[in-house]
């Protein structure tokens, strides 16, 4: 972590002197006010510089980039990370040769470092974000097979003219199945169970 004390004329002047040494904009740093200065008599004597300590704060996303490349060197997988960033919202996107090894049976494994980099990206509270780790269109598949399972699962609940629950799934894994049948009249859906065991349950 960088950081550089600077002095000014005021504390604006020395947190500018600070940032533009640090080659960052104010929105980057963190500011201390080690003295906050004074002026003098007649802005001559007596006057004194006003001290900050300014540190370059870290990048959310970029330790989270970090986190996800150090945790697949762990497992031998060698991947590329394309990161896009939309208002509040995250996607890490991997690439590589045995991503199947990161995707893991129905994605638990792929979850289970979401959830993780979920944690790295927000450890520091400064701005909340959430996140989907992806891995060559993994997410894309997974809700197409996801909302034709919604809809033979109801099918099947109409049929029997009973409950059909579904496997235990990650929370946005529910809503696809809760989306894909809020406008069906003739089923209702609701979730059932603690984490990690939660699942739909499907109602004619």
């Amino acid at each position: 972590m960088r950081e550089v004390t600077a002095t000014g004329q005021t504390v604006d002047e020395a947190v500018q002197s600070a940032l533009e040494q640090l080659n960052t904009s104010r929105d980057q740093v963190q500011v201390t006010i080690i003295d906050e200065g004074k002026k003098g008599i007649l802005g001559v004597f007596g006057a004194k510089r006003a001290i900050v300590k300014v540190t370059l704060a870290k990048n959310p996303i970029k330790e989270a980039e970090k986190f996800i490349l150090d945790v697949v060197k762990n497992m031998n997988v060698d991947v590329e990370v394309t990161t896009a960033v939309e208002d509040k919202h995250v996607t890490f996107d991997l690439a590589g040769e045995k991503i199947a090894l990161l995707i893991g049976k129905r994605g638990q494994t792929l979850n289970a470092l979401q959830y993780l980099t979920h944690l790295v990206v927000n450890k520091e509270g400064n701005k909340y974000y959430t996140v989907t780790i992806d891995a060559e269109g993994y997410r894309g598949r997974r809700k197409e097979t996801l909302e034709g399972l919604a809809l033979r699962m109801a099918e099947k609940a109409k049929r029997m003219n009973k409950k059909v629950a579904l496997e235990p799934m990650p929370a946005y894994e529910r809503k696809i199945i809760h989306s894909v049948l809020q406008d069906k009249e003739d089923v209702s859906t609701y979730s059932d169970g603690v984490e990690p065991h939660r699942h739909v349950v499907i109602k004619p």
